[in-house]
């Protein structure tokens, strides 16, 4: 489809390592003068389901600055866009559990924000584990939890997991394995 947007002047407004912020003047599909802001991430959000053999899966705690709350996740971080986001995905997944896979299977691809922002996450299963040690980064205080994976999809379907690559991962995974 044509882009309905016309941009008429952009200017950046802010910029830090991770993420930069750009005003539009815009036209709006309608033909109406407006403004857009967009907000544009400079790695991709990567995330991963870890699963046992048995049935058990890993969340990770810690608490998320935005939300001024703790919050229960799959490992999750981000990978500069030029990193393979398999790569990224066994970096952040031996970073915040120590755990290391020997199977790999892509689920999702998504854009997490798409009417303000630019952030695409992948995100992948992780089969086959052996623990090893953690190594957080120094921004991170993690909890490490290993649940039943039903046990994480009741805590998605009562609103206690609400971290948007989480609950996409976890329903993803469940659906999967309702069709078997």
């Amino acid at each position: 489809m044509d882009n309905p947007w016309r941009t008429l002047r952009s200017s950046l407004r802010y910029d830090n390592p991770w993420i930069s912020v750009t005003h539009h003047d815009v036209l709006n599909p309608s033909g109406g003068e407006g403004i857009y802001g967009v907000v544009h991430f400079k790695n991709r959000a990567i995330g991963v389901l870890a699963l046992e053999d048995d049935g058990t899966t890993y969340l990770v705690g810690q608490y998320r600055y935005p939300l001024r709350s703790y919050s229960w996740e799959i490992p999750e971080g981000g990978g500069p866009h030029a990193e393979d986001p398999l790569e990224a995905a066994k970096r952040e997944l031996l970073e915040e559990t120590g755990l290391r896979a020997r199977a790999w299977r892509r689920i999702l691809r998504m854009h997490l924000s798409n009417s303000v922002s630019d952030e695409e996450s992948i995100v992948y299963l992780a089969t086959d584990l052996e623990q090893g040690l953690a190594s957080p980064e120094e921004t991170e205080r993690l909890s490490l939890r290993r649940l039943p994976f039903a046990d994480v999809l009741a805590m998605v379907q009562r609103g206690e997991i609400t971290d948007s690559i989480t609950v996409a991962a976890v329903l993803h995974v469940a659906l999967e394995q309702s069709k078997k």
